[in-house]
């Protein structure tokens, strides 16, 4: 009698297939899929997203920081080593109360959204999923009681999701664009806090979608550290070279305080009876 062989094995089920350059649309589909099943089986309706950099410390921490610096330089003042040092602990000692800010604003929508009535979960804080800027915004959200949410991306030199995520809701993306997709498809708000290379890419991109009206439903953008943003990102030079129109501006409101971040995601979230709005989003 002639030998059977093994069952031949299903192509889903094969993980070297799956992770390999054939296979990639399957991943690219399984980063749209996946986040779709969890987002229904949660029941997340929408989200207020917050992008700001990695590297914002605890004020604590950075108050930490600064003091050991200062004292390194003390001991040892003609050390340039330890008078650079100095001088990034100080920026990072300024740069720490948008930690502080985040928190509260992030705490102050997820305490609105709890009051509102429904099945659905409205208006869920969304982050990267990181530390700094992302787990502040995570925290505050974590510590109003409400669901948050953290959409994080597989880089070599960053951490795991930050714990204030809410565990189903925790997701790791391979590809940039597919993380970038949920970040805007499900918001009704971003808040743009201080950040790098990657919140820089993030805002320019959302504020492309919304110029060219790939984005059509109102989608209030504040760019959170008025000091910051304006030195950064000159866009009144923009309007003076001609490579933007000025209404092009009144896509984003810039916003020192969380009381006033607050009230301009509020006003844009309510219709005029104070109700919540309902999600409406374009086909693309």
């Amino acid at each position: 009698m002639a030998d059977h062989k093994s069952k031949a094995q299903r192509a889903y089920l094969d993980l070297e297939f799956l992770a390999s350059p054939d296979a990639r649309a399957v991943r690219i589909l399984s980063e749209y899929f996946g986040p779709l099943h969890r987002f229904r089986e949660e029941k997340v309706k929408d989200t207020v997203v917050f992008y700001g950099s990695a590297r914002t410390m605890q004020p604590d921490i950075a108050e930490r920081e600064l003091q050991r610096a200062e004292m390194r330089l003390l001991k040892n003042p003609d050390s340039v080593l330890h008078q650079m040092q100095l001088r990034r602990a100080e920026a990072d000692f300024k740069m720490s109360h948008y930690y502080e800010d985040a928190r509260k604003l992030a705490y102050m929508i997820t305490e609105w959204a709890l009051s509102l009535k429904g099945s659905w979960n409205r208006f869920l804080v969304c982050s990267g999923g990181g530390p700094g800027i992302m787990e502040a915004a995570n925290r505050g959200a974590a510590e109003a009681g409400g669901k948050t949410i953290g959409l994080g991306i597989s880089l070599p030199f960053e951490e795991q999701c930050n714990s204030y995520i809410t565990d189903k809701l925790a997701m790791e993306f391979h590809y940039f664009f597919m993380r970038k997709y949920w970040f805007v498809y499900m918001s009704r708000g971003l808040c743009i806090f201080p950040g790098g290379f990657g919140t820089l890419d993030e805002l320019m991109d959302l504020l492309t979608l919304l110029q060219t009206r790939k984005i059509r439903r109102r989608l209030p953008v504040i760019m959170y550290g008025s000091e910051y943003w304006k030195e950064v990102v000159n866009f009144e030079a923009l309007v003076k070279w001609g490579t933007i129109s000025p209404e092009d501006l009144d896509l984003i409101t810039y916003s020192d305080s969380p009381e006033h971040a607050f009230e301009v995601l509020i006003e844009a979230l309510t219709d005029s009876n104070g109700r919540a709005t309902s999600r409406k989003h374009s086909a693309g």
